[in-house]
């Protein structure tokens, strides 16, 4: 019998997951059906009892239910716990295990595929919700010099810096003038709409990167901004995506596929 997951989210119709679940299946010898199921605002935890009951294995979570996948889950995984923030669900007996498998993808892709080294680098991290939340323990364990995460409700911010206290610095945009940075990542949802946070000009030092958690179309916009205010390099969120799903189907099936052909047949078509 075929076991059954899902990409949760709101949107959740751009979702790459049901490709790269599919090509990681076939590469594992697993069968898996793999579906988007968009959740209302206010439907996530009604969405995932009723997968679970059609005999659901397990979903990955995107934006903005994280956190509300979080308080869902009936156990979590130390990384999960550190950020208060859940991507990955398992169902099992013993009923909903949550994991979050963001900052694992996000470290890996940076420093495995980008070659970006993040030792001792100045970090700014545009966005204070679950997927800013999801990264900020890999982003700390990797030994990044710096961290800042910046806001536009400031006091969003301010809650992640009261939980990650004394190496998370909080702000609002407007106090980012003057201040530099070697990787600027946009954990916003807004290029979805494309908006842009309204950052200062000036943002980013000699040889900086700009990543945006976002990919396709969606991340256009902050990353030509970017480039137009100085940085060297840019990246959308793809290689992220495919390196956390990478960790989701260790979690669901126990073995884990390689993603450098997956990420190659996605960034060619």
């Amino acid at each position: 019998m075929t076991d059954r997951y899902a990409v949760i989210g709101h949107p959740v119709a751009h979702s790459q997951s049901p490709r790269i679940h599919a090509e990681f299946a076939c590469q594992t010898g697993q069968s898996i059906e793999y579906e988007r199921l968009l959740a209302p605002l206010d439907g996530f935890a009604a969405t995932v009892a009723r997968f679970r009951a059609e005999g659901g294995r397990g979903a990955n979570v995107t934006l903005p239910f994280k956190q509300e996948a979080f308080a869902l889950a009936d156990r979590v995984s130390e990384r999960a716990r550190r950020a208060e923030a859940v991507n990955t669900l398992r169902f099992d007996a013993e009923g909903v295990y949550g994991d979050n498998t963001d900052g694992a993808g996000l470290v890996a892709d940076l420093e495995c595929n980008l070659d970006f080294v993040l030792g001792g680098k100045r970090v700014l991290l545009v966005g204070a919700g679950g997927a800013a939340r999801g990264v900020i323990p890999a982003l700390l364990d990797a030994g990044i010099g710096e961290l800042v995460v910046a806001n536009r409700t400031v006091s969003r911010a301010e809650d992640l810096a009261r939980a990650f206290a004394p190496r998370l610095e909080a702000c609002a945009f407007r106090a980012l003038a003057g201040r530099k940075f070697d990787l600027v990542i946009n954990a916003t949802s807004a290029t979805l709409s494309g908006e842009l946070p309204d950052l200062p000009a000036g943002l980013y030092a000699p040889e900086a990167l700009a990543y945006d958690m976002m990919y396709g179309k969606a991340e256009m916009a902050f990353l030509a901004a970017a480039r137009r205010d100085g940085a060297s390099r840019v990246a959308d969120g793809l290689g992220m995506l495919v390196e956390q799903a990478a960790e989701s189907f260790l979690l669901w099936r126990g073995v884990r596929p390689d993603t450098t052909p997956v990420m190659r047949m996605l960034r060619g078509s």
